[in-house]
């Protein structure tokens, strides 16, 4: 039985994503992400005295760089399982 709601003056029949589109699509942002900002910025504080009650710390940015070749590779492959996924005839 085909389930059909008005929301906001339109028909919505409600639909299943298949999880092979789901990965699809997480694969594409992931590439364009990590394509736009081609690294993972953190800041990370270490102890630079510790000389009884006096304390010091600092405050350092680390980057974990990604290269671009895995943010292309993330967007190929999402979009080749998006075509190959669309491809499929349904029996």
């Amino acid at each position: 039985m085909l389930q059909v709601w008005r929301v906001a003056g339109f028909l919505h029949t409600p639909s299943t994503m298949k999880p092979i589109t789901l990965v699809a699509l997480l694969l594409v942002v992931f590439g364009v992400v990590a394509l736009a900002y081609q690294g993972i910025t953190y800041t990370k504080r270490e102890k630079v005295i510790d000389i009884g009650p006096i304390h010091a710390t600092t405050e350092r940015e680390k980057t974990i760089p990604l290269p671009p070749v895995i943010g292309a590779a993330a967007v190929i492959g999402g979009v080749v399982l998006l075509v190959a996924n669309g491809r499929r005839r349904p029996l």
